[in-house]
Parts: C-alpha cells; sequence; structure tokens
C-alpha cells in the first residue's frame, strides 16, 4: 500500500479552545512558536508524502495564509541583514503540493473527510487531525506507513489509555498479531466504566484505502446530525483486515487546555534555546509551597 496523499482535517470550529480560537483557528496556535499545523505538515513531508490535501471551512484561510510566501516580510528581513530570521520564515512556505478541500457545515470528521475525494482520487491516503502532536524519533505517520505497506492493509494510530480516561475516547476490541501491532475487530464509542474492550484509543493518524470515501457516505448521521469516521472504520473492518498499531512516541492533545500546556513544556524542554531558563521555572514551581 503505497501512500502519497495526506489529508489534514483543519475545519472545525475549534469550541474547545475558545476563546483563543474565536479568530484564530487552533490549528496555527502555536507550540512554542511554531503552529501546530505546521509541526503536521512537517511530519506528513518527513514521512515521505507528496500532496497535502487541507480540508477548511469556507472563509477561515489563516491556515493557508501560514504557508504562502510573505514576500514584504522577507525582504525585510533580507535588508536588516536578519538571515537566520529569512531561512527560519522561508521553511515555512509549502515544500510540497497543496491542495484545498471545504467542507461547508461541521457535519462530523467523516463529512470532512469525505470532502478530499475528489482530490485523493482512487488511491491509498493518509489522514492527520491537527489536535493530535505527536512527538516521536520516527514520525508517527512513517510508522504507520511502514505497517501498511508491509501488511498491504490499512492501519490507524493506537495508544494506551489510562483506565480512568477510557469513557473519553472511542475504545477498539483487538487481537495482537505482531509487536505493537493489532488486528482491530470491533469499536466502542466512549464506553462506561468497566465496559472498555481494551485500553488503546485511535489517535489522529490514519492510513486508508480509497473505498473508505463510499462507506462514509453510506453512514448514517449520528448525534447532532454528524457523520463519524469510526462507523465508515466498523464497516471497513468486515471486509479486510484493519490494523492497529501502538506508536513509539509522545502525543499531546492540542484541543485540551492542559494537553496544550504540557505541549509547551515538552517540545519546550526539547529547545537549546529556552530549555535550561523552562527548567528553573519549573524547579521554582516544584519548589513552591501549596
Amino acid at each position: 500500500m503505497k501512500v502519497r496523499k495526506a489529508v489534514i482535517v483543519a475545519a472545525g470550529l475549534g469550541t474547545r479552545m475558545l476563546p483563543a480560537s474565536k479568530v484564530i483557528p487552533k490549528e496555527i496556535l502555536p507550540v512554542v512558536d511554531t503552529p501546530a499545523i505546521q509541526i503536521i505538515v512537517d511530519e506528513a513531508i518527513a514521512s515521505g508524502i507528496e500532496e497535502v490535501i487541507i480540508v477548511i471551512t469556507p472563509g477561515r484561510t489563516l491556515v493557508l495564509e501560514h504557508f504562502y510566501p510573505a514576500e514584504d516580510l522577507e525582504r525585510h528581513l533580507e535588508s536588516k541583514g536578519k538571515h537566520d530570521l529569512l531561512q527560519m520564515l522561508r521553511k515555512t512556505n509549502m515544500p510540497t503540493k497543496l491542495t484545498i478541500a471545504h467542507q461547508p457545515q461541521p457535519l462530523g470528521l467523516g463529512h470532512a473527510v469525505l470532502q478530499a475525494r475528489e482530490a485523493v482520487g482512487n488511491e491509498p491516503f493518509a489522514v492527520f487531525l491537527p489536535d493530535d502532536i505527536i512527538d516521536a524519533k520516527t514520525p508517527c505517520l512513517r510508522q504507520l506507513l511502514d505497517v501498511a505497506e508491509k501488511q498491504d492493509a490499512p492501519v490507524v494510530a493506537l495508544l494506551r489509555v489510562p483506565k480512568s480516561e477510557l469513557s473519553k475516547y472511542g475504545i477498539v476490541e483487538v487481537k495482537q498479531v505482531g509487536d505493537r501491532l493489532y488486528e482491530l475487530i470491533g469499536m466502542v464509542e466512549k464506553p462506561p466504566p468497566g465496559k472498555a474492550p481494551s485500553e488503546f484509543a485511535i489517535m489522529g493518524r490514519y492510513v486508508l484505502p480509497p473505498e473508505i470515501f463510499d462507506l462514509i457516505k453510506d453512514s448514517k448521521p449520528g448525534a447532532g446530525g454528524e457523520i463519524q469516521l469510526t462507523d465508515a472504520l466498523l464497516a471497513l473492518a468486515k471486509r479486510r483486515k484493519l490494523y492497529g498499531y501502538e506508536f513509539e512516541g509522545t502525543r499531546y492533545d492540542l484541543g485540551d487546555r492542559v494537553g496544550y500546556i504540557t505541549a509547551q513544556i515538552g517540545f519546550g524542554l526539547k529547545r537549546p534555546d529556552v530549555a535550561d531558563r523552562l527548567r528553573a521555572y519549573l524547579d521554582t514551581v516544584a519548589s513552591r509551597k501549596v
């Protein structure tokens, strides 16, 4: 299963991050000084993706503008001799083919993915949810692509979730078939305590075949009239083998306030220019009396 294209779903309203996301799409909220969607695109390119398809809400184009050249700013930096900043700025320009798809109404993740059907065509593709930032030595998507190519089958990213948080996620029923590799045989959305079939939740990385589009189209809307990707995945698992891979790396949920803060800390501690001062501050916080 050779994958050339990746769909990044950036069409949500970002209600979990209001009021920050009232004007600024949550996908370009920074992790230290890098917009979340830039981190996602960098992962896609590092994984070998040749074309990026971004699904956006019509009119909310700031996500796209981040990847366009800022010619006035570039000229200003060049005239001031700020070549390091100029080089850094130019690295944010989209380094590969960029295609845009629109989701006119927020009708669910499945519906958003469906809007990319024409751009994807009849070939397998990857899906990113930019809320999920994954810091890994080998890019998370590359880990999944290696599995997909070896198994010639679709695969999703799995994360082992604490038992106290299982009811917050869609949890999968699995059968282990290899090192960190599982066959998915069922899924339960937000199971009540004690009813989860495993400790694994699907995170925001998918490698899918083109037939998923027909399965999404045939899915019935659920609560709030939304079309969920989970229903199409269940239907897909009945037709062919669908795998889950417990990826290696640290995941941050940027749609959650605590997740967003911990991402700043986690990525900040990896930055030589801020790590020492950040670590010193964290030490002072830890020593304070409550």
